[in-house]
């Protein structure tokens, strides 16, 4: 049985199915890579893995460590070690970054973090990710360029350490240094005890992080699955034989 473990899941939002029966499965401490057009699917699967409230499954199940948790509130899911880096980060004016992430690391810990021992492991992670020490003053993701919300996803994530992160489009808006510095965040996160979901349009960050495996999701299906080499295939041909790929499932 598979750490996450997905089966026949369909979803639907605003009264339209968006999913058709996805199946997935991802232990920790590996790698997969969920690629597709826009529209595919992708981040509706993120979404419903993390318990967003705008998406209703109808069907399936979502198991994660033997125990289903579609039924779970997000922060239940939180803390079972559940993560979502989300492809569009929103601003929280008046809430500073510093109380952000200890509130979220105190919850997810279920204990209060000594505030030194916290600030010690922010600056060190913001350190390691390029993340001035100023930003420890500002409101989460208020006035953040794209890259700058990308690095705060991967800073939560190593503060959290989640055993299962959903990397939503990391790589979307990143310039070449941007994607190489939040690469290498994720790089470090990963190890036998985190899986790792990362779901993208492009090859370009898988560059940079290695996956074991790769799915094509198309039109609320996942319609092929391969090694790190079927990416290599898709930054060739693009996905103009993606219905034949449909057709064939």
């Amino acid at each position: 049985m598979a750490d996450l473990e997905i089966r026949d899941l369909h979803v639907e939002a605003d009264g339209t199915e968006l999913l058709h029966g996805v199946d997935l499965d991802l232990d920790k401490g590996t790698t997969l890579a969920l690629m597709g057009p826009n529209g595919s699917g992708k981040s509706t699967l993120a979404y419903s893995i993390a318990g967003h409230p705008a998406y209703d499954i109808t069907k399936g199940t979502i198991t994660w460590k033997g125990e289903p948790i579609q039924e779970l509130l997000p922060d239940e899911r939180a803390r079972l070690g559940v993560f979502l880096a989300m492809q569009y980060p929103v601003e929280v004016p008046g809430v500073s970054l510093t109380n952000f992430l200890r509130t979220a690391v105190n919850a997810v810990n279920e204990e209060d973090v000594p505030v030194r021992e916290f600030m010690t492991r922010l600056r060190s992670e913001m350190s390691q990710l390029g993340v001035d020490e100023s930003f420890l003053q500002r409101s989460v993701n208020e006035g953040f360029s794209g890259g700058e919300k990308k690095r705060f996803e991967i800073l939560q994530a190593a503060l959290l350490r989640p055993e299962l992160a959903v990397l939503d489009e990391t790589d979307s808006g990143l310039d070449v240094d941007a994607l190489k510095i939040v690469a290498e965040g994720v790089n470090r996160l990963k190890g036998p005890d985190l899986g790792v979901l990362i779901i993208t349009h492009y090859t370009r960050i898988l560059r940079y992080i290695q996956p074991d495996q790769v799915h094509v999701m198309f039109e609320g299906r996942i319609v092929a699955s391969g090694g790190p080499e079927l990416a290599d295939e898709l930054e060739e041909h693009g996905y103009e034989n993606i219905k034949d790929l449909k057709a064939s499932v």
